[in-house]
């Protein structure tokens, strides 16, 4: 039976969108039977359509940009970079399936003929995060739908509205409707997608907690093509620097960035000594100037609020688990209005904590843990189970060296933000942060897989040895 589903927007508390949760099976039948005429358009073909949906998306972009802000509560400015990202991300996957995933010829026996070539797996689920609404989910669609996939896309119950924009804009290029459909539900539906024995793929980007039930779930059926991002509990590494100001304006913005709702966002500043007294200070001054307001503030603020009073309320409530575990305050986490998930960007010295929790708290909180040297710096940096993205702050080229060949992360950088990721590369961790399958450039390599192929126009062949006399 349907479940009436009904999505608020965060920065006010008003409804912006309700509806009803679709019906899988249904739902994966249609995508079944177009699945073969999918297939085989030919692939300049389904490279046009997905060109004009870029255009459409250019066509709408102000109003997709505002409806982003409202559901989620990011800054319209905020919004606005998503969707130039749902716009970028044709040509990239044009490029990266060329590059990927290309025909080849071999060399063969008896004049034939030698290939590669690539097949699409068939029916993938898409299930998409709230953070980013587009932009994330799109960035599995659009190389699946190039590979010769049909999809079936969950978008976040917290973010129906922009799942439902994005779909409808496939379609208004002239994607064939069962090529790619958006199906609303919560966890029930996201179950049945995974599950379902005519999906052939899950491609998913969310907590850690729901990845590993996914790849749990699919463990005895390894037919099925599963590729996961997950979050992060992101180490940035501060050592000796003179630019201070720019150094805590990367700080500021690897952690508080879309409100710290980030799977990139640096959850941990890890200072050597030298630097502790210096850095500290100047994050905290450049945070408490920090503009936290509603979408369409003016002047523009730099985070909005959280996706939700719940979510507000599980920060509040680790904000000061963690100072009852040892933490030190050094910029009190504070919400104006109960009734709203507006938070602060909020600081807490955690070099004190014993055992401190790894978890990736998802929201504008973070850790500052203080190390004697380098050494123990890159030490305390892998002491997570995730590996999605790690930064290296001030030091020399041999430093950076050092903490590229030993931190364990999909994504390492140096005087750059921990969120700073290029989409002409590949994006993905290890550990709890993913399962070896890195999306954006890459996202090609689990769009398809590769076939070979012995060609000949007739048989040709002949038995050399193990042959009676006649």
């Amino acid at each position: 039976m349907a479940t009436d589903l009904v999505s608020t927007e965060p920065a006010t508390g008003r409804e912006i969108w309700h509806g009803q949760s679709g019906n899988v099976d249904e739902t994966v039948e249609r995508a079944r039977v177009a699945m073969r005429s999918w297939a085989r358009e030919p692939l300049g073909r389904r490279i046009e359509l997905m060109r004009r949906f870029a255009n459409q998306v250019r066509k709408h972009s102000e109003t997709f940009a505002e409806l982003i802000a409202r559901e989620t509560g990011k800054p319209l400015w905020e919004a606005r970079t998503e969707v130039e990202a749902v716009i970028g991300k044709v040509e990239i996957s044009v490029t990266a399936y060329a590059e990927r995933t290309g025909q080849k010829k071999l060399n063969s026996a008896l004049q034939g003929t030698a290939a590669l070539r690539h097949k699409p797996h068939g029916v993938m689920a898409v299930l998409g995060p709230y953070n980013f609404p587009a932009h994330l989910p799109n960035g599995h669609i659009i190389p699946a739908l190039i590979a010769g996939n049909v999809v079936i896309f969950k978008p976040s119950e917290k973010t129906p509205a922009v799942g439902e924009f994005l779909t409808r804009c496939f379609h208004e290029a002239k994607v064939p409707e069962d090529v790619i459909q958006c199906i609303h539900g919560g966890v029930e539906v996201g179950q049945g997608l995974v599950e379902h024995w005519m999906v052939d793929g899950v491609l998913f980007t969310g907590s850690a907690r729901a990845g590993i039930a996914i790849n749990r779930k699919l463990a005895t059926d390894p037919g099925k093509i599963v590729a996961l991002e997950m979050g992060g509990n992101n180490p940035i590494v501060m050592l000796d620097t003179p630019k201070i100001e720019d150094a805590a304006a990367t700080i500021i913005q690897s952690a508080f960035t879309t409100a710290g709702q980030r799977c990139t966002a640096a959850r941990r500043l890890i200072v050597v000594d030298s630097m502790f007294d210096k850095i500290v200070p100047a994050v905290k001054e450049m945070a408490e100037k920090l503009i936290v307001d509603e979408p369409f503030a003016d002047p523009q603020p730099f985070m909005g609020c959280v996706i939700d009073n719940g979510t507000a309320d599980l920060l509040s409530e680790s904000f000061v688990a963690l100072m009852s575990r040892g933490g030190r305050p050094i910029m009190h986490m504070k919400r104006p209005d109960e009734s709203l998930p507006f938070l602060s960007p909020s600081i807490l010295d955690a070099t004190d904590i014993h055992e401190r929790p790894d978890i990736e708290l998802f929201g504008p909180l973070l850790q500052v843990i203080r190390v004697p040297d380098f050494e123990e710096a890159i030490k305390e940096a892998n002491n997570t189970r995730y590996g999605l993205s790690a930064s290296l702050i001030g030091g020399q080229p041999e430093d950076f060296e050092t903490f590229w060949s030993e931190i364990r992360a999909g994504i390492v950088n140096w005087n750059r933000p921990t969120n700073g990721a290029s989409s002409a590369a590949p994006f993905g961790g290890v550990g709890l942060s993913g399962n070896h399958r890195p999306a954006a450039f890459y996202a090609a390599d689990y769009c398809a897989y590769p076939v070979a192929s012995n060609e000949m126009e007739q048989p040709r062949a002949t038995i050399g040895v193990g042959l009676r006399d006649e």
